[in-house]
């Protein structure tokens, strides 16, 4: 793969990735707050897990359908007010559901306002930062690695505030962190409104075809990286049985599997960070086709040699699988700025998280009846072949960019 040449961020650019990267922790750090609050909000509010787990079905549903609304808004009215109202929304709606508690109508009500709200960031941010930042692939690392960070501290966060102060802290602490977000946008400069050439605009039509191959690619990639989010806490907690009982050897103390497993866990999204920077790299360096290419093939090994593990190997395989899964995310995102035109950003990237959150939830589903007739042990395979098909359809985005290319060169 040829070198393509780096361009260092300004302090321009470097300002306006602070406010992204914390939208990115917090769209995640939001949703992830609830599932760690669902023991002591169901002893809090004396309903069973079922009903309690309910609470949070239109937080979960908003956050992903609304990608693509907001992304049509934001192409019509600019980045700069909606990541204002994401921040503003999400920190009110914290507030409500710290306020509210107690009641569960009143809670599940603003924890709906939060997934709404939330659902802002990902075609907004992305966007903004396709727009404005000249090296797009090295941001879009840097960005992903907080919304990694997100995930692994949500949990923890979360948990801590609980133990401390209770659930409504919990929920307090979420709102103060998105209007600190608020209050930092405010600050920024006012975002450049950058206006594409008729000769980039042109090219970008001639890539149509391309993009819509791409949209089946993340959907499949959406599908891997669900299916996989899902199955492993609960792989872990089944498969390293001799991990758990020398750690409780090790450090003297009571675990349980499950504290042990949900570590693990975490520790799988701190590497994800690692990937997320290095596939950034990556794409800043090399064609981020072939980039893409390369990062979900290594993907496919470890998917089929999971089975056979468990432990210290399972761990370290599935790492592996994670470091690259979501290490692809920064390329895939700089395929999808350079596939649309400017003018189309904040859509495109509503179009992407439409099918990886909406349609990726298809893995639940498909995981479901897979271990139900094969095992878990099948899950990791299944999601292997998922990445077959994915990098079959990467080779056809190669061919048709590259039957382009030569078209506009003859």
């Amino acid at each position: 793969m040829a070198k393509l040449p780096s361009i260092r961020l300004d302090s321009r650019e470097r300002r306006l990735l602070a406010v992204t990267c914390l939208g990115h922790f917090l769209s995640h750090f939001n949703m992830l707050v609830f599932p760690a609050l669902v023991l002591p909000l169901s002893s809090r509010l004396g309903l069973e897990l079922g009903p309690t787990l309910a609470l949070s079905f239109w937080m979960y549903l908003l956050f992903g359908l609304t990608a693509l609304p907001w992304g049509f808004v934001g192409d019509r009215v600019g980045a700069r007010p909606l990541m204002l109202l994401f921040y503003g929304g999400a920190g009110l709606s914290g507030l409500a559901a710290a306020w509210f508690v107690d009641l569960p109508i009143a809670f599940s009500t603003a924890l709906a306002c939060l997934g709404l709200f939330s659902g802002i960031y990902h075609p907004i941010g992305l966007g903004l930062i396709s727009k404005e930042i000249r090296n797009v692939s090295r941001a879009m690392g840097y960005n992903g690695m907080f919304g990694n960070l997100g995930l692994a501290l949500a949990p923890l966060l979360a948990g801590l505030l609980n133990w401390l102060w209770g659930v409504r802290t919990a929920y307090l602490a979420l709102g103060l962190l998105n209007i600190t977000g608020f209050l930092l946008t405010i600050k920024t400069y006012e975002i450049k409104k950058s206006r594409p050439t008729a000769q980039e605009s042109k090219e970008k039509d001639g890539l149509a075809l391309a993009f819509g191959i791409l949209l089946v690619a993340m959907m499949l990639g959406g599908i891997a990286y669900r299916g996989a989010t899902v199955i492993s806490p609960s792989y872990f907690e089944l498969k390293n049985q001799a991990l758990f009982q020398w750690l409780s050897g090790f450090l003297a103390m009571e675990l349980s599997p499950n504290l042990v497993a949900t570590a693990t866990t975490s520790l799988i999204y701190v590497v994800g960070m690692l990937g997320q920077f290095s596939g950034g790299r990556v794409a800043e360096r090399f064609d981020p086709r072939h980039s893409y290419l390369l990062f979900h093939l290594m993907v496919i090994p470890p998917a089929f040699l999971i089975p056979f593990t468990s432990d210290l190997g399972l761990v370290g395989l599935v790492l592996i699988y994670f470091f690259f899964l979501l290490g692809m995310q920064p390329i895939e995102n700089t395929l999808v700025s350079r596939f649309t035109p400017k003018k189309f950003h904040h859509s495109a990237f509503g179009a992407k998280f439409v099918l990886t959150f909406g349609v990726g939830a298809m893995a639940v589903k498909m995981l479901e009846k897979i271990e139900a007739r094969w095992g878990i042990e099948s899950s990791f395979p299944a999601l292997g072949l998922v990445s077959v098909a994915l990098v079959l359809t990467i080779f056809l985005i190669i061919r048709v960019t590259t039957k382009e290319q030569a078209k506009r060169s003859s």
